[in-house]
């Protein structure tokens, strides 16, 4: 799969002598036309794509399906195709690390247009995360509104605004991913 980007968090301004954790992830680009499958957070302002870590030893299709179906209800995922990966560095807040090494492989599938229920986590609940279907554009211009207004923004906004504005060149070259 193709490396994309790596990208520190600004506090993070070396790795020497760092207690590092890695963390496996996967995040689901589906479209159709101009229209992305998105979550969007009330908590962080944003819009993300669909999904999250991986369980240990999990099959990386696997878990982005169950993160995908998970987060949005999608069904009849099909047609899944390897994007890229994006790495990041940024803080850990687990006690007994600095660094969180997060590597996001990112997968392109086609879904039915309408969704089933989410079955989201507590925690996802409480921070008003919902599966909404967004003009690409329109997501974009949020997420950079937010990066330059907003202090509720969360650490993985540059990540997604970022994935967003290469998904968003590729549907404009091609019109499909």
């Amino acid at each position: 799969m193709r490396h994309l980007k790596t990208h520190f968090h600004p506090d993070i301004t070396t790795l020497d002598n760092k207690k590092i954790i890695q963390r496996l992830s996967t995040r689901s680009i589906t479209t159709q036309g101009n229209r992305i499958l998105l979550m969007y957070t009330d908590r962080y302002e944003d819009y993300s794509l669909p999904g999250g870590g991986l369980d240990e030893g999990e099959d990386m299709i696997v878990g982005m399906m169950r993160e995908l179906n998970e987060e949005t209800g999608a069904r009849g995922i099909q047609n899944i195709k390897p994007f890229g990966i994006y790495e990041e560095y940024r803080p850990c807040y687990k006690p007994d690390y600095d660094v969180q090494h997060m590597i996001s492989y990112c997968y392109t599938c086609d879904v039915n247009k309408t969704l089933g229920d989410s079955r989201l986590e507590d925690y996802e609940k409480n921070n008003g995360m919902k599966a909404v279907w967004i003009d690409i554009k329109e997501a974009i211009a949020h997420n950079e509104h937010t990066i330059a207004t907003s202090d509720k923004q969360g650490m993985s906004i540059v990540r997604e605004t970022y994935l967003l504005t290469l998904i968003a060149a590729q549907l404009d070259n091609h019109n499909h991913l």
